[in-house]
């Protein structure tokens, strides 16, 4: 498989595992126990009867009729909405939990940035029963005020973190520093295909569901196992990674990432990555990254505070570089035109995070024939204030 990662944890030139030397040993145990545990028959069986029976999955796959005949085309949203705790975030946690409890770890941290992954490790914490601890910018728990107190209501304990921009990047960092100072007891559950080996590989291994039910639902619609072009947005980029994997190989099918432009590509005031980035290290591995001339890590910006991150994942590195995804931008406009638009068409409040998806149907022109599945990756009640905001100005 042209696309699967190799030994060392890369895809081609991105990703590796670049950690601290008090951390090597926390990261070699999580790889070993992740290639003995997570691909056995009892493992996968636990994970998927906890998919369909906690979290709901399948998540369906909904042919948008208003949509569609807007853009004269077949729109089709794979509902990540519709899950436990509210977006995609959830298929990860389930299986990392599984395997911090087979590792016999007693104590979970996390980052979060829109706080859906915050929540969704909140989540299952309290089903399992073990200690949690979210780091969340304080710029982030300002902006996502009702995940804040869905974390709290779950048992988790939520710390601010006010260093550099008080964002995802900062949270992040202050996750890294605690797993560094509790080695032992503590699981450190990352949200996104970022990270060090394994973690990328692992996360996109537990959202490669999204892209598996894409195929089997498209095949029992039309006949045809996949679609003309899949549209996810990216920060990190686990949802986009979850709905592209399954089709990786398979040429016929598009592959479009967004990325956040924020203000504009013309200003600093961004999140495309892509664009504005160069290769370099951050948070363990081998990326592209937003960074100076002195290797400095640059702030990023977006309206949605899960695609404010400085970098992307080691794999959308390599599909950007050589060229099997497009990366589009959509700026803050743009996705705030694109949530009221399905607000209005569809009956559907979608995350900030994936209004950046649903623009680009403004940039690519489809033709009538197409079969387009834009990842709806999150719902947007967490949202709410930021939309009748913007709304009324």
């Amino acid at each position: 498989m042209k696309y699967k990662i190799d030994k060392n944890g890369y895809y081609g030139e991105f990703g590796g595992a670049f950690v601290p030397e008090m951390l090597y040993k926390n990261v070699q145990e999580l790889l070993q126990a992740y290639k003995k545990i997570v691909k056995t028959a009892a493992f996968k069986k636990e994970y998927l009867q906890l998919l369909k029976d906690y979290v709901g999955r399948p998540s369906p796959l909904f042919l948008a009729k208003r949509l569609s005949a807007l853009y004269k085309t077949n729109i089709y949203l794979k509902r990540e909405d519709l899950n436990h705790t509210g977006a995609h975030k959830i298929n990860n946690t389930i299986g990392q939990i599984l395997l911090a409890k087979k590792m016999n770890k007693t104590r979970i941290i996390a980052e979060t940035g829109a706080g859906q992954h915050g929540v969704a490790t909140a989540t299952v914490c309290a089903l399992m029963g073990l200690e949690c601890i979210v780091y969340m910018g304080s710029k982030d728990m300002e902006r996502q005020k009702p995940n804040v107190g869905r974390m709290e209501l779950l048992n988790a304990k939520v710390v601010p973190v006010n260093s550099g921009s008080n964002t995802l990047k900062d949270a992040t960092n202050e996750a890294i520093r605690d797993w560094i100072a509790h080695p032992d007891d503590t699981h450190y559950i990352i949200g996104s295909v970022v990270g060090p080996h394994p973690y990328p590989e692992m996360v996109t291994h537990f959202q490669k569901i999204i892209g598996e039910e894409i195929s089997q639902q498209l095949k029992k619609i039309n006949g045809i196992p996949y679609p003309t072009a899949i549209i996810a947005c990216v920060g990190g980029g686990s949802n986009a990674a979850g709905a592209f994997f399954h089709f990786l190989n398979n040429k016929k099918v598009k592959l479009i990432a967004v990325e956040a432009a924020g203000k504009g590509l013309s200003t600093n005031e961004t999140a495309a990555t892509t664009l504005k980035g160069q290769t370099g290290v951050l948070h363990g591995c081998k990326t592209l990254l937003m960074q100076n001339k002195d290797g400095q890590v640059t702030e990023p910006y977006s309206i949605s505070a899960g695609l404010d991150y400085p970098g992307i994942g080691p794999l959308h590195a390599y599909l950007y570089n050589n060229k099997r995804a497009q990366f589009l931008y959509a700026s803050d406009k743009q996705a705030l035109k694109a949530a009221y638009q399905l607000m209005k068409l569809e009956g559907i409040i979608p995350a900030l995070e994936s209004a950046h998806a649903l623009a680009a149907l403004e940039q690519i022109k489809f033709k009538p024939s197409d079969i387009v599945v834009i990842n709806l990756s999150g719902r947007g009640d967490k949202d709410l204030e930021t939309y009748l905001k913007q709304q009324a100005q």
